[in-house]
């Protein structure tokens, strides 16, 4: 008996969801971070610091998901993807505002977020995740 497997789809849906993806670890260990100097350190305030961990942790929920319903062509998935992609342009922009050394990660995000939006507003991506389709 064969079993269907899925064509691995459209390269930019590939690389969508791959750049979300790392987008969505580098949230999540952003809080873990923040998690571990909460617990090792002496923060100034302890509901403050915890509030932050908590709060990015449960940030990083989106994009990941988001990146595995794209890696697994869920046509819900496009709407998350760029949402986070909207949410990272401004980001990347206070980034760049604050220069030095963010400066460089102000690019890498702001590429990364162009890159994914590019991708994911392509018809043929569309198609490939069956939207639009009756």
């Amino acid at each position: 008996m064969e079993t269907q497997t899925r064509a691995p789809g459209p390269r930019r849906i590939v690389a969508a969801a791959v750049l979300t993806g790392v987008e969505g670890l580098i949230v999540a260990a952003f809080g873990i971070v923040s998690l571990v100097m909460l617990i090792t350190g002496r923060p100034d305030g302890m509901t403050q610091a915890a509030t932050l961990a908590v709060t990015v942790l449960a940030l990083s929920a989106l994009p990941l998901a988001a990146a595995r319903g794209l890696w697994l062509r869920r046509r819900w998935s496009r709407g998350p993807a760029m949402i986070v992609q909207l949410i990272a342009l401004p980001v990347a922009w206070q980034l760049a505002q604050n220069g030095g050394g963010l400066l460089a990660a102000a690019g890498a995000l702001a590429l990364a977020a162009l890159t994914v939006l590019a991708a994911l507003v392509n018809p043929k991506t569309a198609e490939a995740l069956g939207i639009g389709q009756r």
